[in-house]
């Protein structure tokens, strides 16, 4: 039953990346397979849509579930990655058609879909507030990621990391709050984890 649901979180997850990928193409005006996929390369969205589908077809590969930290981590993010779309992405712009089922997929359905799996089939065993600071070095890579590129393209992925117009001030407040917010989100699965541990028992 798990090898099943992995295929089918890593399914998900590939077709709204693939879906993505021809909206961005033509949103872009086709300007090239390289382009297209360096710009989409930018997005945290993207990227740990990325992670996702690798952790979960090993998963449905091989049959062994992934350790208690990796797996916590990645729920986090992907947890993430839905509630700041929907708590402030979200009524930036209105997309139809296939940019509509791209955003859900990436946006939605994946991150439900991972959060089921973390409850009913991830090992949670051993998990600490020290997971949750350990979950903070991919938001933290990531932050220094799009801000070495947006310095050097002028591209930055989120309105909320935009130094060209938000300064740098304003930028380090906004990341500082979103790491928080990671940091409090991270202990809140340990806690998750630890109260169905206890249950389990």
């Amino acid at each position: 039953m798990h090898r099943l649901f992995a295929s089918a979180i890593a399914l998900t997850a590939l077709t709204a990346l693939i879906t993505q990928f021809f909206v961005s193409t033509e949103t872009m005006g086709s300007p090239g397979l390289a382009t297209v996929l360096w710009r989409m390369l930018g997005f945290f969205t993207v990227l740990t849509n990325i992670l996702v589908v690798f952790t979960f077809a090993r998963t449905a590969i091989s049959g062994q579930r992934n350790g208690p930290v990796w797996i916590g981590g990645l729920t986090l993010w992907i947890c993430a990655v839905g509630a700041v779309y929907h708590a402030v992405l979200a009524t930036l712009w209105n997309p139809e058609g296939l940019a509509w089922w791209a955003d859900q997929g990436l946006h939605t359905a994946v991150p439900i879909l991972v959060l089921i799996w973390w409850l009913g089939f991830a090992d949670k065993t051993g998990l600490r507030p020290y997971s949750a600071l350990m979950w903070l070095v991919w938001p933290l890579v990531y932050c220094a990621y799009a801000l070495t590129r947006g310095t050097v393209s002028g591209f930055y992925p989120y309105p909320f990391i935009d130094v060209a117009t938000l300064g740098t001030g304003q930028v380090a407040l906004n990341i500082a709050m979103l790491i928080i917010a990671f940091g409090l989100g991270g202990l809140g699965l340990v806690a998750i984890a630890r109260l169905l541990s206890n249950r389990s028992v």
